[in-house]
């Protein structure tokens, strides 16, 4: 488990009242109740622990931040394929897109409270922002694969970093970039072990020598070992004032990175 010390209980706290105003009593008995990257989390409440915002503020900045990111990741849920589209499937991708717009109608409506004009523009600027990068790196020809991870570190970390500049708090960008990007490529490797496919892993094998499994979970590998390289110097590289990030991002990383490879390599040690 990771820990952030002091803020355990507050970054806890963030969640409930995240988790309360997303829960909606038609739409859990249809859809799972949308996930929220603590991560993501972490960082923004950081980001503002740092300003000059009243506590009120700096919670509704990050409640409203999160509602943006969960309304994002669930529209990106919705499955465009035709294929078995029978009713309850039709019923379910409908009932998700509706779920999106709910959490997007939700933080429109909590800054409205806050009569925040440039922050609720920040935000807007950011969505679509996201979207057209989106709509660029998945479904246009990309010039190279670098392009298309480029584009997606973009996609992960853009909401976060758009905050962190409006509040002038812009030195953690370069970390939360490539600790996303690693988060991600964490999970696509688990993905591709599962069977799944997905824009990065169709990519990938379209990539020349990558199309046999083995090779591209070696090239997975390979671009989290160098992201997280990275990582690790931008994390080396934030003030002074942020310790407690950086000791949450020192847990994290052996957490989600040098502990999976240690327990990938027993596994494979195992193997016969």
């Amino acid at each position: 488990m990771i820990k952030l010390n002091s803020s355990d209980t507050y970054i806890k706290q963030l969640k409930d009242k995240i988790a309360s105003k997303v829960r909606h009593p038609f739409l859990v008995r249809y859809i799972q109740e949308p996930a929220i990257d603590e991560d993501k989390l972490v960082l923004l409440s950081s980001v503002m622990d740092h300003t000059t915002l009243s506590p009120t503020k700096r919670e509704q900045y990050i409640i409203t931040t999160m509602l943006v990111q969960i309304a994002l990741d669930t529209h990106d849920l919705v499955t465009l394929t035709e294929e078995d589209d029978d009713q309850d499937t039709v019923r379910h991708r409908q009932l998700t897109v509706l779920a999106g717009d709910y959490y997007s109608g939700l933080y429109y409506y909590l800054l409205s409270q806050l009569d925040d004009i440039p922050m609720i523009q920040t935000l807007a600027g950011a969505i679509k922002e996201i979207n057209e990068l989106k709509m660029e790196i998945y479904y246009k020809d990309v010039e190279s694969f670098q392009e298309f991870l480029e584009g997606l570190k973009k996609v992960e970390s853009l909401l976060i970093q758009r905050v962190a500049s409006y509040v002038q708090k812009t030195s953690i960008n370069d970390m939360a970039g490539e600790w996303l990007l690693a988060k991600k490529l964490i999970k696509e490797k688990r993905s591709y072990q599962e069977g799944k496919m997905t824009p990065l892993i169709d990519v990938l094998v379209k990539q020349p020598g990558s199309q046999e499994s083995g090779q591209v979970i070696v090239a997975i590998e390979r671009m989290l070992q160098h992201h997280v390289h990275r990582l690790e110097t931008t994390v080396s590289q934030l003030p002074m004032h942020f310790t407690s990030l950086k000791n949450y991002m020192h847990s994290a990383i052996h957490y989600h990175f040098n502990q999976t490879q240690i327990l990938e390599e027993g596994n494979y040690g195992t193997t016969t």
